[in-house]
Order: structure tokens, then C-alpha cells, then sequence
């Protein structure tokens, strides 16, 4: 059985009843053997009246394993079985709209059709992750079904949701009205750029179903989130506008859009600093299932760019929508169950561990001594916000003021340690310094700001050596030192840039125990400049 979904806003639950998406599909549906055809229709042929929409609505069972994160994130959980939702029929030949959580990576679907006693089977033609919609084609032909109103969702505007809610083959009706227009469509599922918001009760099983109009039957929306907001005793409902949802469907008959073929949704824990796009189930005919990306795995970054720091999938879609969906995007993947980390491409190179770079440290300048293991990680960011990292919860001295160049200029940069004015003038206390300057304002090759940069340590450490730097996000050049200071601590010292070169990045480390070998790992896997 397939966990709830949640909206989160932040490290906040608010409590609404995510995608509406019902665990528990119920089989046993019952009803004549042949589909109906009784249907009130209009010019066209669709159903003209609320009263007939029923026979157009169709319930989805839906079968997979689906891998999902407990509250804490701290251990996850197998699902297996069935979960159900809603979706609705728009052309006589079977062609029927639903929601993209509820088909995308599951093993099975089963679509339950008024007259019919035994399901039909289905098959998906186009999915959006973003936009949370899905276009099926339900085996068969002749069937009732439903037209898109053209009118806008005006406030006020009498309508009705139809569905199945909570897995019960019973089909529901419940009246409302259009509360606001354009709604706030991010959440930690979606990212829907248009959202009305009604009245008309919905739950869990109602997800994909339609929202028509009261009198026409005509599909105003479709449904996809509601529930109450902080246990405050407000229900909020949600669907996808007309206006929006019609011309996308007709997309999705020939392909997915804006979709790498997972079924997850953003998650941010305050305790730990984690963040990215927790994936739960995946389509394995899709970029991410020829990517290698199992359920349980955590989007961290994709080009660079951290996923879920706002608890929703904003970034990650913003992402998708600028891309052709073939085009080659780097990822960076936490394989949370195995705490490792590995990195690839959509559409390119599968995944591979990234090597811990706290482990190629103790190879190359000794192993440090014993230490207490760091509490958690915290996200901060310097002064003008380019540059943000999680750091050890222990390392609460933080400087983000810019360095000023001799001829004016400045560069953004962050340190962080135990405390910053002891890790600039000493070697035995750790901590990291990360400066970031556009491109154009750096007038050297790497290895020459590289060199620059580590001039002023290499009296004071044994210089272990320069070797590449490639961490799946940025290339450059690595300089190791060892025994700084005569204390035994070690040093790194990156200059490295993205793919697309807009950007150098300097990263300077001090390692004092083993702890900070493991802090090492978290920075540079989380750190993120944007210049």
C-alpha cells in the first residue's frame, strides 16, 4: 500500500491530502457487462448534462512497488500493492485524462468503466511530472465521454468533483463552488502553473478525477490535491485548470512533457540539511529507468542546481521546462539506503558512486586522528546569496562578507568553522572557505589560479601532490596538503567549474579529525554557487 502524499511548504506539513491519490484499490466493482451508452450528448457527442457524467468517469487501479521515506526520512519503506485514483474519459475511443502521480511507475493499471463487471486494461501515452497530468488508452472504443468547458473558472462558478474517493468502487458526486481563480500550484508533488482552488469535498481516490460544471457536465479542471491546511480545520481542494490541462492532454496523446519518467516528490528535513527529489517509483522505459534511478534514491542536484531546498518541485521543473527532453542533463543522486552517492546524465551516462572525497584525503595525506562524529548539517549562505553549502551544526561561526580584489572588485565568498577567525590565522581548528567569481572576471587558467590560491599554505603543509578534480558537477584541479602547521591536520585546495564553464569556484578545507573528512563530503556535495 502506497503511502500519502503531502504538501510541504519548507520543513512545513500543512496537512493536505496530497495528490488525492487513494492506497488500497478495491477490485471488486461490480456492474453489467457491457458499457454504457444511455448518456446524454450534445452536438458532438459528449455528455451534455451533470447528471450523465458518471458514465464517463472511470476508477484506476493501479499495481507497482513503490519506495517511500518515513516522517523523519530517516529510514524508508517498501510499499506493494495497489493504490487507486480517478480519471475521466474525452474521446469515444477510449482516450481518458488522469493525474501523473497515480500511472507513472507502476507495474499494472486497471481501469473499472460503468457497465463493464470486469476491468479494462490501459496503457499510458503521455505523462507530465510537472503539471501532475497523465493521457491513457483504455482498451475498446464506443464509450461516453466528456468535453473541455471553454468558459473560465470564475469565482463563484457552481461545480461538481467526480471521482472515486478512498478505493471505494462507489462513484461520488459533491457540489461546490470556484473559490479562486489562479491558485499556488507548487507543491512537493507538482508544479502547476494554473490551480483553481474550489469547495467541492474531495479525498484520497479523487486524484485525476474531473471538476465540471454544475449544469453542462463540462470539464472545468482536473483534480488533484485538496485536504485540511495545519490541522486547522480548512479544507482547500485544487485542480488543474481547463485552460491549461486541454491543450497539454493533446500533447501527452503523442509523448511525455516535462518528465524523466519518475513518480516522487521534494523533501526537505531541517534536522539533517537534506533536500532533493525523493524518488519513489520509476518508469523504467524512461530517462531516469536508463539512468539507473531506483525507488528510494534522492535527486540532489540536477546541472548544479540543488532540488527541494523550498520543500517543493519548483526548481526541479523549472529545470524541465528549459530543456528539450532529450537533451543531456548532469545529475547527482544520494543512494539514501546505501549513504552513497553517485552521479550520471539523463539521457547520457548512467550512474556511477562519485568517489568520497573525505576517503581519496586520507589516501593521499594520512589518515587524521579519532574525533566525535558531527550532529547534523545546517544550510547557510554568504552575504550576497551566490553561494550556499550545508555545514556541520557544530561550525556556528560564519563569515559571508565578499573579498575585495586589489583593483576593486569582488568576489562572493562564505567561511565557516567552529570558529572563523582561529581557522584563518591557525591549522588546528577545521572548517572551509568557498569563493565563487563569474568567468569573465577571473584572468588565468586553473591551474594558475589554483597555484594563487594555495601559494600562502604550501610553507606551512607538505604538498602531496595536484591531481584532477572531477565530482560529477564540476571539473578542475585538486592540490592535497598534509600536516599543516606541524599539527597533523590536512588541507584541500579546488579550483574547479561547471560544465558550462560560467563560473570559478574556490574551495579551501581544513581537516583536523575524521569527522571533518566526513564534512568534507556533505560540503561538496551540497554546495551551490549561482553567479
Amino acid at each position: 500500500m502506497r503511502a500519502r502524499r503531502f504538501f510541504t511548504v519548507g520543513v512545513l506539513t500543512l496537512g493536505l491530502l496530497a495528490s488525492a491519490c487513494s492506497s488500497g484499490g478495491d477490485d471488486d466493482n461490480g456492474g453489467g457487462d457491457t458499457p454504457t451508452t444511455k448518456a446524454s450528448t450534445g452536438a458532438e457527442g459528449a455528455v451534455s448534462s451533470v447528471e450523465d457524467v458518471k458514465g464517463a468517469v472511470v476508477q484506476i487501479v493501479a499495481t507497482g512497488s513503490f519506495v517511500e521515506p518515513s516522517e523523519a526520512i530517516a529510514v524508508s519503506e517498501t510499499f506493494e500493492g495497489a493504490s487507486s485514483g480517478s480519471g475521466f474519459i474525452i474521446d469515444p475511443s477510449g482516450i481518458a485524462v488522469t493525474n501523473n502521480h497515480v500511472v507513472t511507475g507502476n507495474a499494472s493499471l486497471k481501469v473499472y468503466v460503468e457497465g463493464k463487471e470486469d476491468p479494462v486494461s490501459a496503457k499510458v501515452l503521455g505523462v507530465s511530472e510537472c503539471s501532475d497530468l497523465a493521457v491513457i488508452d483504455l482498451e475498446g472504443d464506443g464509450y461516453p465521454f466528456l468535453s473541455w468547458s471553454s468558459d473560465p473558472p470564475a469565482v463563484g462558478r457552481d461545480v461538481r468533483a467526480a471521482g472515486f474517493p478512498l478505493g471505494d468502487p462507489e462513484f461520488t458526486l459533491t457540489s461546490g463552488i470556484i473559490s479562486k481563480e489562479d491558485a499556488d500550484g507548487d507543491t512537493n508533488w507538482a508544479s502547476v502553473e494554473s490551480v483553481v482552488e474550489h469547495d467541492a469535498n474531495i479525498q484520497p481516490g479523487n486524484s485525476g478525477g474531473p471538476l465540471v460544471d454544475s449544469e453542462t457536465g463540462q470539464v472545468v479542471a482536473v483534480n488533484y490535491a485538496g485536504g485540511d491546511v495545519g490541522g486547522t480545520g480548512t479544507s482547500q481542494f485544487f485542480a488543474i485548470s481547463a485552460a491549461l490541462a486541454e491543450p497539454l492532454v493533446e500533447q501527452l496523446k503523442e509523448g511525455d512533457v516535462d518528465s524523466l519518467g519518475i513518480n516522487g516528490r521534494a523533501i526537505y528535513d531541517e534536522e539533517s540539511g537534506l533536500s532533493g527529489i525523493w524518488v519513489s517509483g520509476v518508469d523504467t522505459n524512461s530517462p531516469a529507468g536508463e539512468l539507473g534511478l531506483q525507488g528510494g534514491d534522492i535527486i540532489e542536484k540536477i546541472e548544479g542546481l540543488s532540488m527541494g531546498a523550498d520543500g517543493t518541485m519548483a526548481d526541479y521543473c523549472d529545470v524541465l521546462r528549459s530543456r528539450n527532453a532529450d537533451d543531456k542533463l548532469a545529475v547527482q543522486v544520494l543512494r539514501f539506503e546505501e549513504d552513497v552517492r553517485l552521479s550520471g546524465e539523463f539521457n547520457g551516462d548512467e550512474l556511477a558512486a562519485i568517489e568520497s572525497l573525505g576517503s581519496a584525503v586520507e589516501e593521499e595525506t594520512g589518515p587524521l586522528e579519532a574525533g566525535s562524529s558531527y550532529s547534523g548539517f545546517t544550510q547557510v549562505s554568504d552575504d550576497s546569496g551566490t553561494i550556499s553549502v550545508e555545514i556541520p551544526n557544530e561550525w556556528t561561526s560564519v563569515d559571508g562578507a565578499p573579498i575585495t580584489l586589489e583593483g576593486g572588485g569582488q568576489w562572493a565568498n562564505l567561511t565557516a568553522s567552529t570558529n572563523v577567525q582561529a581557522y584563518n590565522e591557525t591549522w588546528n581548528t577545521p572548517g572551509v572557505s568557498i569563493t565563487a567569481a563569474a568567468a569573465a572576471d577571473v584572468d588565468a587558467d586553473l591551474a594558475t589560479v589554483l597555484g594563487q590560491f594555495s601559494e600562502g599554505a604550501l610553507g606551512a603543509c607538505t604538498d602531496d601532490g595536484q591531481q584532477p578534480y572531477d565530482d560529477g558537477m564540476y571539473t578542475g584541479l585538486i592540490q592535497y596538503l598534509s600536516n599543516c602547521g606541524g599539527t597533523g591536520a590536512s588541507a584541500v585546495y579546488i579550483a574547479a567549474s561547471p560544465a558550462d564553464a560560467s563560473f570559478v569556484v574556490l574551495v579551501q578545507a581544513q581537516m583536523v579529525t575524521e569527522a571533518d573528512l566526513a564534512a568534507l563530503d556533505q560540503i561538496v556535495a551540497t554546495f551551490m554557487v549561482t553567479v
